[in-house]
């Protein structure tokens, strides 16, 4: 449904990284992510902990999907290589946050080559938010020596704020009723 070149933060740049894409496919049950990070011989992956929710997933190599339905609320998706997730639901910017409600864990599944990294996720439809959405997807990455970036389909410009107006770049409207 949408497949993009997301675009390092120019405050944070990557060291090796060169390039990191992302697409996003909903069915009747799942919506299904993928990002793939270019460069990736430096990447800094957690450690495989297995399904359940955490909190701080950012603090590394991390993926997310931020969605937005009508209003100022929003839901934040954190998955990680780690195969441990993490659900939020905002009443506004930063504000009113709380754990959303899961009906079963996301599957996350890193692959990783010599120097490319695919991150496959699927989160239940059941989860996500009614459509139509605005939403951004981004990533985290960390690389050999604590560098960090910081990657989206859009970024306000002075810092990186994947929870800014901005990173809500992509829609996805409803579908037609016959």
């Amino acid at each position: 449904m949408g497949t993009f070149e997301l675009v390092a933060h120019p405050a944070h740049p990557a060291a090796s990284v060169t390039a990191v894409s992302a697409r996003l496919n909903l069915t009747p049950h799942w919506l299904t992510l993928r990002w793939k990070v270019e460069g990736a011989g430096q990447l800094v992956l957690p450690t495989l902990a297995g399904k359940g929710r955490a909190d701080g997933l950012w603090r590394t190599t991390c993926f997310e999907l931020f969605v937005r339905s009508d209003g100022a609320g929003y839901a934040e998706f954190n998955l990680s290589p780690s195969e441990r997730w993490a659900a939020y639901d905002f009443a506004g910017y930063r504000e009113g946050m709380t754990q959303r409600a899961m009906p079963r864990d996301p599957v996350c599944t890193p692959r990783r080559g010599q120097s490319v990294l695919i991150f496959d996720a699927a989160i239940p439809a059941a989860a996500l938010p009614a459509l139509p959405w605005r939403y951004g997807m981004t990533a985290v990455i960390e690389e050999a020596g604590g560098v960090m970036s910081y990657w989206a389909i859009a970024h306000r410009p002075d810092k990186p704020d994947f929870h800014d107006e901005a990173c809500f770049a992509a829609t996805l409207a409803a579908p037609e009723r016959p």
